[in-house]
């Protein structure tokens, strides 16, 4: 992925309902910490180009302004390890930190969660904090991270993760950046994902061209 590329990935912003087995919705809902996938998306369902390229991000300084307070709405991130290595290649570097200095002072400390089974464990660096590699998916663990205090947490691109996530009813939220463009070919953000029905939170266009669509599954 080139530089540009990702000088380009902005932030822009989910766990979902409990798996039925492990406890239904209750009162508790409201006060649970919510997991949000947050993805730029072409018209025709891609997040990324099929090499992974992003070049096409629709991204202007009205989206920059909205993406920066959407992070501060977060107490943690989730990523795979492609989409992380790409994050922690640029925020903490002076190049991020100068271009858009309140998502990347957010991004280097926030907590940040990390699935892969390959990727080695990371310490603290001088800026990148709080990195916490898990080496698979469990479903109890995540809805432990909905239980606890604290602010929503957000998944950015990292497709087979929100995939995964998706299949295991453990989004409670998808916001979708669609950006005016058909790519025709790609990464599919929603690749082998079963049918789910969504309920429309709300939808909000931006001088660009760029329309967010904000849904939740809906619950039988």
């Amino acid at each position: 992925m080139t530089k540009q590329s990702c000088c380009r990935f902005r932030i822009l912003i989910g766990i979902a309902t409990p798996l039925a087995t492990l406890g239904a919705r209750d009162d508790r809902k409201e006060k649970m910490r919510k997991k949000i996938v947050f993805n730029l998306v072409t018209i025709d369902g891609f997040f990324a180009g099929p090499n992974g390229e992003i070049d096409w991000h629709n991204y202007d300084d009205e989206i920059g302004a909205f993406s920066a307070e959407q992070m501060k709405t977060l107490g943690a991130l989730i990523f795979g390890k492609t989409t992380y290595e790409l994050m922690a290649g640029y925020w903490p570097t002076p190049e991020g930190i100068k271009s858009e200095p309140v998502v990347a002072g957010i991004m280097n400390s926030i907590p940040k969660i990390v699935f892969s089974k390959t990727m080695k464990e990371v310490k603290d660096g001088p800026v990148w904090k709080n990195v916490k590699v898990f080496r698979e998916i469990n479903p109890r663990e995540i809805i432990k991270m909905k239980e606890q205090d604290g602010k929503d947490i957000a998944i950015f691109g990292s497709g087979t993760i929100v995939q995964q996530l998706a299949n295991l009813g453990l989004i409670d939220e998808y916001r979708l950046l669609v950006n005016p463009l058909i790519l025709g070919a790609g990464k599919p953000l929603f690749k082998d994902v079963k049918k789910t029905n969504l309920k429309l939170l709300g939808a909000r266009t931006f001088k660009d061209g760029n329309v967010l669509l904000t849904y939740e599954p809906k619950v039988d």
